[in-house]
């Protein structure tokens, strides 16, 4: 019970947050009309919407994830930028079928999300915690393969 009143709590706080940066209003009236239909959506989304839906779990867990995957994503793009630029283009596209570890689906959809964010790889079916991966060079299949990324995601979700 605390835990979905916590989960509901931060919910509203970040609607209300985005509500106040987009809308940029800051008069008294407009201030409680808005939190009005933050209440009014909260109430809805409370009905609709589960912890995969607003993981504030991860929230703590996943800083870290992401700021590795920032890192991950900018020396791909240099790597794959050097690739694309280089006369003979020496890219060995293929198909790769790799298996996410994770328990949950909402951490496959992140160990898949991330791959696809990753500059080289795309991922193109996931089925039953399979991944099917598009990867550009050889390099990008063999990270993959190291099961590093899926070793981090699990890390996150508390998996391991």
């Amino acid at each position: 019970m605390a835990g979905r009143l916590f989960h509901t709590i931060s919910l509203g706080l970040v609607m209300y947050g985005l509500w106040l940066v987009l809308s940029g209003f800051f008069k008294p009236l407009l201030l409680v009309l808005g939190a009005l239909s933050c209440v009014i959506v909260l109430w809805v989304a409370h009905h609709v919407v589960d912890r995969e839906g607003h993981p504030v779990h991860l929230t703590w867990r996943a800083l870290p994830y992401w700021g590795w995957l920032g890192w991950e994503i900018a020396k791909t793009s240099v790597e794959l930028a050097l690739i694309i630029l280089n006369p003979k283009l020496p890219i060995s596209p293929r198909l790769v079928r790799v298996r996410a570890s994770q328990k949950s689906e909402l951490g496959q959809v992140i160990y898949a999300n991330s791959i696809t964010l990753t500059p080289g790889t795309v991922t193109v079916d996931l089925v039953d915690g399979a991944l099917e991966v598009h990867a550009l060079t050889k390099a990008a299949a063999d990270s993959l393969a190291s099961g590093d990324m899926d070793r981090r995601v699990s890390a996150m979700m508390g998996e391991r």
